[in-house]
């Protein structure tokens, strides 16, 4: 008899309370988290969601899991650490637009980079709902807040773009609104090796709201997005009647399946080495292209932790294991005399430590 104890969504419920503003969209990425993790088969007390800080970054507190409410930013930092520390545990990341692609950007493209088996979900509003609505940054060019006015002058962050450009193994989008999308997403990002960066399109009901709207009123969305499956060909529109094709120079094109042949459209295809394909849809966005969702790269790489260690089991295979006091009195350190005679110790003879 098995003594596997078979969890479920309830099991992942803390007794915090929730306090996220009525109707936010974080509130279903929440419930959609607590429903997968039973099918990770990870026990909980293995599991650890570290986040920055924003609205999102309350998250940990509403887990029956271990979590960690660190500061602006640096999340990936401490995930990338307790994952070397324990590879055992299977180690989330929550952060949002601002947190992790402005305080934080510079840490979130390094744990990209590096492929630590880490899990990053941002989970994009396009602005600072934390500190009552200021443009960040995938807030679109001429956003008007309260520190934009006459309008927002940069250009938007495209996080999709962003993760594969610091050559993340997994990266995919998917939207607060689709449970069951949502759902096949976070488990295959929870099943990959390496880091998976996983953009959530949410709504931010008070400060932000209908950014989205395009991609989620019923009446349009089925024109204005386009579903990645692996080995299918990209079709969309309320009547499955559109597609995307090559055209030259690498550029994409909107055909409607009445006017080229079924061969012409392009297959998806997520496990491509190179990223060409995924970043090239990445840049699809409206009024000209249905936006993506769904897997737009999963390819296998070695990951930080195992280079790591194979590093470590190298160096003590050729030299032994060695002894932290060993290093510290190796033959590159000395001792500097206390001279207190002399410019505050700066005279002081040198000696050679053996």
């Amino acid at each position: 008899m098995s003594d596997t104890i078979k969890l479920n969504r309830k099991d992942f419920r803390s007794d915090q309370t929730v306090r996220w503003c009525p109707g936010c969209g974080d509130y279903a990425i929440l419930a959609q988290v607590q429903k997968v993790l039973p099918d990770i088969g990870v026990p909980k007390e293995n599991i650890v969601f570290i986040s920055g800080i924003g609205c999102s970054s309350r998250f940990p507190y509403y887990m029956n899991t271990y979590g960690i409410h660190s500061i602006h930013g640096r999340a990936p930092t401490l995930a990338a650490g307790l994952k070397l520390a324990n590879p055992d545990l299977t180690v989330f990341v929550i952060t949002g637009d601002g947190d992790g692609l402005s305080i934080g950007g510079n840490h979130l493209l390094h744990a990209c980079r590096r492929n630590v088996d880490i899990n990053i979900l941002l989970f994009n509003n396009r602005i600072y709902g934390l500190t009552k609505g200021q443009y960040s940054p995938t807030s679109l060019p001429g956003t008007r807040t309260k520190t934009s006015p006459m309008g927002s002058l940069e250009q938007a962050f495209n996080p999709i773009s962003v993760a594969l450009a610091a050559e993340a193994t997994f990266v995919a989008r998917t939207i607060d609104r689709e449970q069951r999308h949502m759902g096949e997403i976070l488990r295959r990002a929870a099943a990959h090796r390496g880091t998976s960066f996983v953009e959530i399109l949410t709504n931010c009901l008070i400060f932000n709201d209908g950014t989205f709207s395009d991609v989620t009123d019923r009446e349009i969305r089925d024109d204005n997005r386009l579903r990645l499956e692996q080995g299918q060909p990209m079709i969309f529109g309320q009547d499955n009647d559109k597609g995307i094709r090559m055209s030259g120079c690498f550029e994409p094109e909107v055909v409607s399946l009445d006017d080229v042949d079924a061969e012409d459209i392009l297959v998806h295809n997520d496990k491509l080495e190179g990223s060409q394909l995924a970043y090239m849809l990445s840049r699809m966005t409206r009024p000209d292209f249905p936006v993506p969702f769904g897997v737009f790269r999963d390819v296998d790489h070695l990951t930080y932790e195992e280079g790591v260690f194979q590093q470590v089991e190298r160096a003590q295979a050729a030299r032994g294991v060695g002894e932290l006091k060993d290093l510290y009195v190796a033959s590159d350190t000395w001792m500097v005399d206390d001279d207190r005679n002399g410019h505050n110790g700066h005279k002081g003879a040198i000696h050679d430590e053996d």
